[in-house]
């Protein structure tokens, strides 16, 4: 899964139309039991077989980045308290602990925290079904016209293998492509089966939705068309220039992300991805350049705006003799402009599962 779909799926998956399915659902066999079994899109994990320069190299990065590994961490101000998971927005059995660590906690809390919540899903999905144009592009230049042929032929292949022709895709914003590039066909017919398991986010939201705890949105609803709405037109085409080379191995990258995750090994993840990106063929100066917009973008200059909502919601909760918990992807919690930094440097202690 390439970094731009591994950010914005809590947002993006909810767009997707094309899928027929809301955010989350995504990567367990329709014909097996959640929660028993192995995921039905299987791929390599790519970072176990590194050469060892390469994991010295992750690891020198990992070294130097605060909160760099872990998903469960503990947020403390005076008598506020902030119970924070970071978390992967599709299924896989082995959320399950972590599911049933964190019930006693939601039915506790004064409020769960999230990216975006039912009501802002509903929003977006019936946004997206009133006006078009947020995901298509009518009026201006096709796709294919705005890249050379060579180009335009590979990502044609690489969209019709997952169930797009040509002639849709070339309408298609580009941010929403390059999404699209990231999930793997295995990945698509799944989750246009309906029967896939839910990510982190949405199965925490249910027991949120069950206990009657409050669910509070980090960010509106739109947030997404916002990130993107001022790129140039070469910073839209260098997003799919970005994740072409690594569409054929979505199954891999999507396997990849899943291990290190579930090892805590959050930021080398983000450190993987940067190293890839290097053989993928693109400049090294493109590819900076793109990871230098996506971590704004989509990483600090959101991180930043979450600490009000959080700081109030749990100022408020505090009043009642409650915590809250907040549920976000895990990618937003470490280095210097994450969410656990940022609290940090407002007054919040900070203990978690790797001290």
């Amino acid at each position: 899964m390439n970094l731009v779909t591994r950010l914005l799926a809590p947002m993006v998956a909810a767009a997707a139309l094309l899928l027929a399915t809301g955010p989350g659902h995504a990567l367990t066999d329709p014909g097996r039991a959640s929660g028993t079994d192995a995921p039905l899109c299987t791929g390599a994990d790519l970072m176990a077989d590194l050469p060892a320069e390469r994991q010295a190299q992750i690891a020198e990065a990992v070294a130097a980045t605060p909160y760099a590994q872990g998903i469960r961490y503990r947020a403390t101000r005076g008598d506020a308290v902030i119970e924070i998971v970071g978390t992967y927005h599709f299924g896989d059995p082995r959320h399950d602990p972590t599911v049933t660590a964190m019930r006693p906690l939601i039915e506790d809390a004064g409020a769960l925290l999230v990216e975006a919540g039912p009501d802002e899903e509903r929003r977006l999905t019936a946004a997206l079904a009133d006006d078009p144009s947020l995901m298509v592009d009518a009026d201006g230049p096709t796709l294919p016209e705005r890249m050379d042929d060579a180009e335009w032929r590979e990502l044609s292949a690489a969209m019709a293998a997952r169930g797009l022709p040509a002639i849709m895709v070339s309408r298609l914003r580009p941010w929403y492509v390059a999404m699209m590039l990231g999930l793997s066909p295995c990945m698509i017919e799944a989750a246009q089966s309906g029967d896939g398991g839910e990510g982190l986010d949405h199965r925490l939201i249910e027991v949120a939705e069950d206990s009657g705890t409050p669910i509070l949105a980090l960010e509106p609803w739109d947030t997404v068309f916002g990130i993107f709405r001022d790129l140039t037109p070469e910073e839209e085409l260098d997003m799919i220039r970005a994740a072409l080379p690594a569409a054929q191995l979505a199954d891999d990258y999507a396997a990849t992300t899943l291990e290190a995750y579930f090892r805590g090994d959050i930021w080398a993840i983000w450190e993987y991805g940067r190293l890839d990106a290097y053989d993928s063929g693109l400049p090294r100066e493109a590819v900076d350049r793109q990871l230098q917009l996506a971590e704004a973008r989509l990483m600090t200059e959101r991180n930043r705006s979450w600490i009000e909502p959080l700081t109030q919601a749990a100022d408020k909760a505090a009043a009642e003799g409650r915590p809250v918990v907040a549920a976000f992807g895990a990618l937003h919690l470490p280095g210097e402009t994450g969410v656990l930094r940022l609290l940090e440097r407002d007054g919040w202690t900070i203990t978690g599962d790797r001290e």
